[in-house]
């Protein structure tokens, strides 16, 4: 064997680890903006887990940003609106600010109202598990769609209607300008153990859904409205990587079956026409980066064996 092509084979040996361990050991999330101003998105990694890096950014209108998380990662992101900095240099946010101070929460999460979406990656059975979440109440529509992936319940999910404007009064937080810019969960507005299914109502037996929460469901179907809804709010991919759209184009649609559901008794009731019609062409259309990268594996291989 001469020296130039054992050479080629220890390059390309080199390479393919490199190729196996992106496909492997990491998820890619990309981050877009369709809001119609900047929104600054904070990460909050769980308890006992690195830190996913930068911890909050800003996201211009029509942005897009991609961070890389490596398995077994969890945490959660959000976004936070009508942010600035005082003469001193201090960030605040109206909704979601995490309380730093600076441009990143450094380890500190959203304070409600927040539109949360949650991962944690390479759980039980090797799957992610992943949801949208307006238990802490809501201050932007989220839509959460993996790409490629696997799973019978690998699909995409969110709550891609704006619920500031139809937000019932006593749940209604309004921004300096009189207009509504969060919805409180009724936990957040009540603080009853009823509404915060704690205490006595600490379990899912005793915990049931209210009108408030009844609400929020009839809205956004697939997303959490209360602690313990989770049988139609839980999705799981297996190598999966996500597209997390903030303020996702929305249409005014007949809904699908799945997603019928039995009117609130809440007044003045959501809006729940508007679906997002581009959330099936996300987790289906076009082939995922690790993908290419599974088959760059393959073809490396192939030369590997010619080496050997």
């Amino acid at each position: 064997m001469s020296k130039f092509f054992l050479s080629m084979c220890f390059l390309i040996l080199a390479i393919s680890q490199f190729f196996i361990q992106g496909v492997v050991s990491s998820t890619t999330f990309t981050f877009t903006n369709k809001c119609d101003k900047t929104i600054w998105p904070g990460i909050l990694s769980n308890a006992g887990i690195a830190p996913l890096q930068p911890t909050g950014f800003a996201l211009q209108k029509g942005e897009s940003k991609v961070l890389t998380a490596p398995s077994s990662w969890g945490g959660r992101f959000w976004g936070r609106t009508h942010c600035s900095q005082d003469p001193t240099g201090k960030f605040t946010c109206t909704t979601g600010d995490c309380g730093s101070g600076i441009l990143e929460c450094a380890g500190a999460g959203a304070t409600p109202p927040a539109t949360l979406a949650e991962f944690t990656l390479d759980g039980d059975g090797g799957m992610d598990f992943f949801d949208v979440s307006l238990v802490d109440g809501y201050n932007l529509p989220i839509l959460v769609a993996p790409t490629g992936g696997s799973g019978r319940n690998c699909t995409y999910t969110g709550c891609m209607v704006d619920l500031n404007g139809a937000c019932p009064n006593a749940l209604r937080v309004v921004g300096d300008g009189g207009e509504g810019v969060a919805c409180k969960s009724a936990c957040e507005a009540f603080g009853s153990e009823e509404y915060c299914c704690s205490g006595a109502y600490g379990t899912p037996d005793v915990c049931k859904p209210s009108d408030y929460s009844q609400a929020f469901k009839s809205a956004c179907p697939r997303a959490y409205s209360y602690a313990y809804d989770d049988k139609t709010s839980t999705f799981t991919c297996n190598g999966a990587d996500y597209v997390v759209t903030f303020c996702p184009q929305v249409t005014t649609s007949k809904k699908s079956t799945e997603e019928q559901q039995t009117p609130s008794t809440v007044k003045p009731e959501f809006n729940n026409g508007m679906v997002y019609e581009g959330a099936d062409a996300m987790e289906s259309g076009g082939v995922p980066l690790r993908y290419t990268y599974i088959h760059a594996v393959v073809a490396m291989v192939v030369m590997l064996v010619a080496c050997l």
